[in-house]
C-alpha cells in the first residue's frame, strides 16, 4: 500500500540495482548478488574478518516525468538501515549522461549485525519547499551478513536487545516483557529482551542438558506468540477485488494464511475460509469466538503441546528419582 501525499509525486517506476560489491577493496563474486531476489549475501566472502563492504548502485527514474514535473532540484538518495543495530547511512547518487543515477554506499561491519535494508528515495523542491519526497522504490534490497546464498525470503528475524537501554527507544514501553513480536516489515522480527529475565538469553543459547527443557519451552512460547501476531497481521488489511472478494496476501503473509487458516476454520475451502474470516474481522460477528481457534492453530505450528508434555515427563522422572534416592 502506497502512502498518499498532498502534492504531486512520480507516477513512473523507480528502480535500484546493485551492480557490484567489493569487500575491503576486493570485488565480491557476483554469485553473492541476486537481482531476482534483490539480495546481497556477505557471509563467507573469502575472509572471515572484514571491515567494510561497498555496494555499487545504479538507479533508473522516469526521466521524462522528472524533467516535465512541477518540482526542481531532484535528489536521489540510497538509504541503508538495520533495525537490529539502529544503524542508518545515506549516499547521494549522481545522474550520468545516459540518464541513469549512479553511486556507491558503504556498509561498515562494526555497525551491522544480521540483515540491512537498502532503499532508494527521490526528493525535490516543490512549492518552494526543499526535501519533499516525490518517489521511492516499491521493493527494497536486503544485504545479509549471515547467509552465503542471496535468498530474500527468511522465516523470521531474531534480535537480542536491552529494551531499557538499547538503541530502539520504542521498546522502552515494553521493558518488562521478555520478548516482543513485530510484524510490519518484510520479515517478522522477534525482539528478545536481554534485560528482562536474568540468564534467559544464556539458557536459550545453552547446550547443557538441564537447559534443554527451558530452551524448548521458551522457544515454543515465543513461536506461538509469533504465529498469532503474524496471522493477525496477515489478515488485517486484505486487498479486495471488484466484487469484494478478499485476495490472498503476498510474501510471508501468504505462507502464514495458508498454513494456519485450515486449523482456524477447518473443513473449508481456502477461498471460502478467507472470505469468512475477513467478514468476521471487518463486521465483528463471531470474531472474538474465533480467537480460541487462532490460539489452537498457533499452538500446533509451535508444537507447544509436545514440548510441554516432554517437560512434564522430565519433571516427573526427576521427582521419581529423588524419591528412590531417599
Amino acid at each position: 500500500m502506497k502512502a498518499a501525499f498532498p502534492y504531486p509525486t512520480l507516477f513512473g517506476d523507480v528502480s535500484l540495482d546493485v551492480t557490484a560489491v567489493s569487500v575491503d577493496g576486493t570485488e565480491l563474486p557476483y554469485s553473492h548478488v541476486s537481482k531476482v531476489e534483490q539480495t546481497v549475501a556477505l557471509h563467507q566472502t573469502g575472509r572471515e574478518k572484514w571491515e567494510s563492504a561497498t555496494l555499487h548502485l545504479t538507479a533508473k527514474l522516469p526521466e521524462d516525468e522528472l524533467s516535465e514535473g512541477l518540482w526542481t532540484d531532484p535528489v536521489c538518495l540510497a538509504v541503508l538501515t538495520e533495525k537490529a543495530t539502529n544503524a542508518r547511512s545515506t549516499t547521494r547518487l549522481v545522474r550520468s549522461r545516459d540518464g541513469r543515477w549512479r553511486g556507491s554506499i558503504e556498509l561498515s561491519r562494526a555497525r551491522h549485525l544480521n540483515r540491512a535494508t537498502l532503499d532508494l528515495t527521490v526528493a525535490a523542491t516543490l512549492d518552494g519547499l526543499a526535501g519533499r519526497l516525490i518517489g521511492a522504490t516499491d521493493k527494497a534490497w536486503f544485504v545479509d551478513l549471515k547467509t552465503v546464498t542471496p535468498v530474500r525470503q527468511r522465516d523470521i528475524e531474531i534480535v537480542e536487545v536491552d529494551f531499557r537501554e538499547g538503541a530502539h527507544e520504542w521498546l522502552q514501553a515494553f521493558k518488562e516483557s521478555p520478548w516482543i513480536v513485530e510484524t510490519t516489515g518484510d520479515i517478522p522480527t522477534v525482539y528478545l529482551n536481554t534485560g528482562a529475565v536474568e540468564g534467559l538469553i544464556d539458557a536459550l543459547h545453552g547446550t547443557a542438558g538441564d537447559e534443554k527443557l527451558l530452551r524448548e519451552l521458551t522457544a515454543s512460547q515465543i513461536a506461538q506468540d509469533a504465529w498469532t501476531a503474524m496471522f493477525h497481521t496477515a489478515i488485517s488489511d486484505l486487498d479486495l477485488d471488484e466484487d469484494g472478494t478478499p485476495q490472498m496476501p503476498a510474501g510471508w503473509r501468504e505462507a502464514v494464511v495458508r498454513m494456519m487458516l485450515p486449523d482456524v476454520l477447518p473443513g473449508r475451502q481456502l477461498t471460502d475460509a478467507l472470505f469468512d474470516i475477513n467478514e468476521r474481522r471487518t463486521k465483528g460477528f463471531g470474531w472474538s469466538e474465533l480467537q480460541t481457534s487462532v490460539q489452537y492453530a498457533a499452538g500446533r505450528r509451535s508444537q507447544i503441546t509436545r514440548k510441554l508434555t516432554n517437560a512434564v515427563r522430565s519433571v516427573q522422572r526427576q521427582a521419581g528419582d529423588a524419591t528412590d534416592e531417599s
